[in-house]
């Protein structure tokens, strides 16, 4: 079915479509729920969530594909890996005022992507990371596989069975291939967003608050405001970890070009939309971003591919601005929470 407006409605209603689309909104709320840790709640700009992603997927990658560890093994190391990051940084950039910090974190970013694309020998380089191709340890992904055909087993025997990678309306007969990964990483951004609504309603969470709005008034209270700040771009870094694994599984290689800077600025347009503060709103501005970016693919204006490419994220912007201009606490955000301390 198409419409005059040349919009393809059979696309952008497939199963292959829908899937795709909700496993990289999650991938991305859950990097913009780290971002919320720390700008929202902590008022500092962290501009390195695609380091934090690089060092999660390729750690769990070499781990697994280079010094054989199990997968199970190397997924929480990935993720200490990430923290002790976090912390060396933190240790001597959260000192810089907040742009610096910002500058510091972006630059810091590309370190990490240029050192994975010019370390071949550990990394793969621009060639990318996925198997042992002289017959060693295999791929990172076989653990995640015979994982994910066991989801695929259980969805069968609730009735829903058959593979499904078509596009049109029948390929909702069975479940996608990449079902099994939309259902592990929407409970881990469900239980991502519990536990930090939890822990910033706590007296751990008040400090850091207290901290965003007048860093001065928290140490004359006593409170080490370098320690708090370390712990919220300490677990940011958990978080971001966890996101580059999943998104290193769903793309089933790790790649420098995946984690450029491009990927932190989608983070916090999704953080904007969703609203500062407001850690529900980060999924639904996920999803929001993601059905905008992917689903204006399939509208067709007669436009050549780059210009077609260039008019979407024109049109991302022209939302943002808009947001910014009209409600620029976002769409679940409180106004009350942007008034920031000097």
């Amino acid at each position: 079915m198409t419409l005059p407006l040349a919009i393809d409605l059979s696309s952008v209603t497939s199963q292959t479509f829908v899937v795709g689309v909700l496993v990289v909104a999650g991938i991305y709320a859950l990097v913009a729920l780290g971002l919320q840790l720390n700008v929202g709640y902590t008022g500092i700009s962290n501009f390195g969530a695609a380091a934090f992603m690089a060092i999660g997927a390729y750690t769990m990658a070499v781990l697994v594909v280079k010094a054989g560890f199990s997968f199970w093994l190397a997924f929480p190391l990935a993720i200490g890996a990430a923290v002790l990051f976090g912390v060396l940084i933190g240790l001597p950039s959260l000192r810089l005022r907040a742009d610096y910090f910002a500058i510091a974190t972006l630059a810091m970013a590309e370190v990490v992507r240029l050192f994975a694309q010019n370390a071949r020998g550990l990394t793969g380089g621009n060639q990318g990371l996925f198997c042992d191709l002289s017959g060693g340890h295999g791929c990172y992904t076989d653990t995640w596989n015979n994982f994910a055909s066991s989801i695929n087993d259980f969805l069968g025997n609730l009735g829903w069975s058959g593979s499904s990678t078509g596009s049109g309306a029948a390929s909702w007969d069975g479940p996608n291939s990449l079902f099994p990964l939309l259902i592990v990483v929407w409970v881990a951004v469900i239980l991502v967003t519990f536990a930090l609504v939890y822990i910033t309603r706590s007296p751990w969470g008040r400090v850091l608050r207290a901290i965003r709005e007048d860093e001065d008034a928290a140490r004359a209270l006593g409170k080490n405001a370098l320690s708090y700040k370390l712990q919220s771009l300490a677990i940011a870094g958990a978080i971001g970890a966890f996101a580059g694994m999943f998104y290193a599984i769903e793309l089933t290689t790790v790649h420098p070009l995946d984690f450029q800077p491009l990927f932190t600025f989608f983070a916090f347009g999704v953080l904007i939309l969703g609203g500062l503060t407001s850690y529900w709103g980060v999924p639904l501005g996920a999803i929001l971003l993601m059905v905008i970016i992917e689903g204006s693919r399939y509208v067709d204006l007669g436009l050549s591919e780059p210009k077609v490419a260039s008019l979407r994220f024109a049109l991302i912007g022209l939302i943002l601005i808009l947001l910014m201009a009209f409600r620029p606490q976002g769409m679940f955000g409180k106004r009350e929470e942007m008034v920031l301390g000097e």
